[in-house]
């Protein structure tokens, strides 16, 4: 059996080294910029939203490999969602990175992104983690910048 932070290590480098939805849509109908003050992550999130659904969304900015790892994820896991959806998901990560529930249990709509469970035990790195979601819900409330701070 795989031993799961082998996993977590394998699935955080591959994001990293080739990141998922990465660029920038240049017609989107909503906007968001994160930023990580403690290690200097910066993220740019735009998203198209019909019907209540993301139907699509990309992501750029400069950051390390659990930020761009989390956000290559991130935005492949809510793409087709609607926006409760999206925003159930984010919640229940956000929950999870900081050790709040637990991902067996209580977030079961994470699926592989229960992989950043272990973020917890890394207390630098949950705010890395969290960018994109802290983002996506930006984006969604029509907020257009957000801190980890």
């Amino acid at each position: 059996m795989t031993d799961p932070r082998e996993l977590y290590q394998q699935v955080i480098l591959e994001h990293n080294k080739k990141p998922r939805n990465f660029g920038k849509l240049e017609v989107c109908t909503h906007h968001a910029e994160g930023f990580n003050p403690l290690c200097g992550d910066q993220l740019d999130l735009t998203l198209v939203i019909e019907d209540g659904v993301v139907q699509d969304i990309k992501f750029q900015g400069s950051g390390c490999a659990i930020d761009t790892a989390s956000a290559s994820l991130m935005t492949g896991a809510v793409k087709g969602k609607s926006v409760a959806e999206a925003e159930a998901m984010a919640e229940q990560f956000r929950g999870m990175v900081r050790g709040e529930l637990d991902p067996a249990t209580q977030a079961p709509l994470l699926g592989k992104l229960t992989l950043f469970s272990g973020v917890k035990d890394l207390p630098s790195r949950v705010k890395c983690a969290v960018l994109p979601w802290a983002t996506l819900h930006a984006a969604l409330k029509g907020e257009e910048e957000v801190s980890t701070e």
